[in-house]
């Protein structure tokens, strides 16, 4: 006989398998993963407090990843960080601090803050060149998420622990939602500038999520309607959920509405009993991620991966 424990539970799993298939839908099916990736040292040097190495991990057979790996010079670090970077042309060395926005150097700040971090480079940005539709992709969203999980459990490998933190900024923002939606060893997320709702993007207007950088489908299968599209924000939230998740959501960011973000907010609250696991910070500022709400955000991730 089932229990309803037991009954709960494949109440569950059929949701959420019936939430993913709706983002697949838009982004295509998860490729199942192999072996934990191989990965090369291509160079290491100390740097103040840290060693930064440069690497490379094989995502699939014969597909190559850059990234940053940087952890503190001396003692374990004791938390791992997934720190995905912008759309900025030179993709993984800005969130390692080696340029672009002092305000999203965020890899190389919890490094000094005690993490071991990885940044990898997102498809066609930084060293990465690659044609993800010629591999058999529906999407570079997909694609990044594959690399992702690839570099979650790569650096769960090297940091020594069970699950790491996702934080990223605008691309790197929505990046680790869907990374989270998909990794169970993403045990918290930081997302700045990185969503709203469809509705309330440019007005529903979501062409900017249809070129080849993110899914073609929204347009091609979709018309770029929010009506007709398979999933929202919230259905992502609800994946991660009730995972510890921090929100930087400025009031002034022309490309994620702050009131869609309070909207997919609000559908998701009820999944987080404890209100301490939900933090949304709304500072007067454009599309960026202010000092204070960074300090607040790192010591969010390092209280709750303490816990975890």
């Amino acid at each position: 006989m089932t229990t309803r424990r037991e009954f709960v539970a494949a109440l569950a799993l059929g949701w959420r398998r019936e939430a993913i298939d709706r983002l697949e839908q838009v982004m295509g099916p998860m490729k199942r993963l192999g072996a934990l990736p191989r990965y090369e040292v291509v160079l290491e040097a100390r740097e103040g407090a840290l060693t930064r190495a440069k690497i490379r991990f094989e995502a699939e057979p014969g597909d190559w990843t850059p990234a940053w790996l940087l952890r503190p010079a001396t003692g374990r670090a004791r938390r791992a960080a997934l720190c995905l970077h912008q759309t900025t042309r030179i993709g993984k060395d800005e969130p390692a601090g080696l340029g672009g926005l002092p305000n999203l150097h965020y890899a190389r700040e919890l490094a000094e803050r005690g993490f071991a971090t990885l940044t990898p480079d997102y498809p066609n940005f930084g060293e990465y060149k690659r044609d993800v539709y010629a591999m058999g992709y529906a999407s570079a969203t997909m694609k990044g998420i594959v690399n992702h999980r690839q570099a979650a459990r790569l650096l769960c490998k090297l940091a020594g622990v069970k699950g790491v933190a996702a934080i990223g900024h605008s691309l790197g923002g929505h990046n680790a939602l869907f990374l989270a939606a998909f990794e169970e060893r993403i045990l918290a997320v930081a997302t700045s500038c990185g969503f709203t709702s469809f509705a309330k993007y440019y007005g529903g207007d979501l062409r900017g999520w249809s070129h080849k950088g993110y899914m073609p489908r929204i347009e091609s299968a979709y018309g770029c309607d929010p009506k007709r599209m398979p999933f929202d924000f919230p259905d992502v939230l609800r994946l991660i959920a009730p995972r510890p998740l921090f929100v930087n959501a400025p009031l002034h960011d022309a490309n994620f509405d702050a009131s869609g973000v309070d909207d997919c907010i609000r559908a998701v609250r009820p999944r987080y009993q404890d209100a301490v696991r939900l933090v949304v910070e709304h500072p007067d500022c454009a599309h960026d991620f202010p000092p204070e709400v960074r300090e607040r955000c790192y010591v969010f991730l390092k209280r709750h991966l303490a816990q975890a």
